[in-house]
């Protein structure tokens, strides 16, 4: 499929693609969207920023317009990221609009109650607030044939198993399911064969490793010298910024630290209700401020155009969550740069994380002074080794004071059983 006038979409959703500007398929689409068209099941990994959300949001939306009797469910990890979806559904739809109810935590109840009563055809949501809803017995699932998991990984990792499998007993036997992941450990292909019937395996690029497109740099540098350094890099630095911090208070203590010296910050995490979730992401959408301060909560789904740079203040807990922290940036085949700060006791999370992009990596007396390594960021703490910056090899490891990128546009849960509706 070169251009999705090959697929056998409905003409009406060919119109509409042609008319927000998708003619070319990214590769993820290319291999995706003739297997879901067939009906088949599909386990599908990628990089963020690879356009998944058009590959299943795209042989969905054909779905739904075909089988006017039918429903479509997406469970995804995070709030924003449902909300992400549901627009970017609504726009590949256009006039040829599905009702769809969009059921988050941190949303008004009767609000989503009042969805509900219209009968919509499409669900988004995520897995707390489905089975909410599905406690109450205010949902049903009884014509859901289409199936989408969407950052499984993720939801896995947020320990969202036992609420998928209590979903899955309200779903029909017979359905449609696309599994999507951005990393894919091991423990996922074995789930995946547990949750799909003979599924159509689809993989693009490396999704351990980082887009090439995202020049890494690292600085090894005490706890204590941490703000002053980034103080200096934001001032430094041109463009959008988002920085990664380890903990709620730490993000709030930094936004109001940096907002006091003039600075257009806002900070994201969990505890703030989603109507103020919503709207920071919209004021950092709109660039109406430059800086954004959170944790792992936008490390998943946020898709801004515009984001230049990335920062991990405090590195991830898990090594997967840097691959898509840093994917925040250099998204849609634009260019982007990651800076890590590495502190003393941030040793073992560095060369996990090292592992993750290179198995073969080891670490020697070498990468334990400068964090240098096969392919990966190095830095020491206020010295820059080469001014011009550049690459290196598949991987920068010199550190760049003005690196401005350049816009270059048990039970099987999910199995389908036979024997009645589960």
């Amino acid at each position: 499929m070169q251009n999705f006038n090959d697929a056998d979409l409905p003409q009406p959703l060919l119109d509409r693609l042609s008319a927000i500007g998708f003619t070319t398929p990214t590769p993820i689409q290319q291999k995706a969207i003739p297997e879901a068209l067939k009906g088949s099941d599909i386990l599908g990994s990628a990089q963020t920023g690879t356009g998944k959300t058009g590959a299943f949001g795209i042989p969905l939306a054909s779905f739904l317009m075909q089988n006017e009797s039918s429903n479509a469910l997406i469970l995804l990890p995070t709030r924003e990221l449902a909300i992400q979806v549901e627009k970017a559904l609504q726009t590949f739809m256009g006039r040829n609009k599905i009702s769809t109810a969009l059921l988050i935590g941190g949303e008004s109840m009767p609000k989503q109650l009042s969805q509900l009563r219209r009968s919509p055809r499409l669900i988004i949501g995520t897995p707390g607030r489905i089975n909410d809803h599905l406690e109450r017995k205010t949902l049903t699932f009884k014509h859901t044939h289409f199936l989408v998991l969407d950052e499984m990984d993720r939801m896995l990792d947020m320990g969202f198993d036992v609420q998928l499998e209590a979903i899955a007993k309200f779903l029909p036997e017979k359905r449609q399911t696309l599994m999507f992941t951005a990393t894919m450990p091991k423990k996922m292909e074995q789930l995946a064969a547990r949750y799909l019937t003979n599924p159509v395996r689809i993989s693009v690029g490396d999704n351990q490793k980082p887009a090439l497109n995202i020049k890494q740099e690292s600085v090894r540098l005490r706890e204590d010298e941490k703000y002053v350094r980034f103080v200096k890099e934001i001032e430094e630095r041109t463009g959008s910024i988002i920085t990664f911090v380890k903990t709620k208070h730490g993000a709030d203590r930094m936004a109001v630290k940096l907002r006091t010296a003039g600075h257009a910050v806002e900070a994201l995490h969990g505890d703030l209700r989603q109507s103020k979730r919503t709207r920071v992401i919209e004021k950092f959408r709109r660039e109406q401020c430059r800086i954004l301060i959170a944790t792992d909560v936008a490390a998943r789904g946020l898709d801004i155009p515009h984001i230049e740079h990335v920062i991990n203040y405090d590195l991830p807990q898990c090594p997967e969550d840097y691959i898509h922290r840093i994917g925040r940036t250099a998204r849609a085949g634009a260019t982007g740069c990651a800076l890590s700060f590495l502190s003393p006791a941030d040793s073992g999370k560095w060369h996990a994380i090292q592992k993750l992009i290179d198995p073969d990596y080891k670490p020697g007396p070498s990468s334990n002074k400068n964090g240098s390594g096969s392919g990966k960021p190095s830095g020491r703490p206020g010295k820059r080794p080469n001014k011009s910056g550049g690459f290196k090899g598949k991987f920068s490891t010199s550190k760049s004071t003005t690196a401005k990128p350049t816009n270059s546009k048990p039970r099987k849960p999910f199995a389908k059983r036979t024997g009645s509706n589960g």
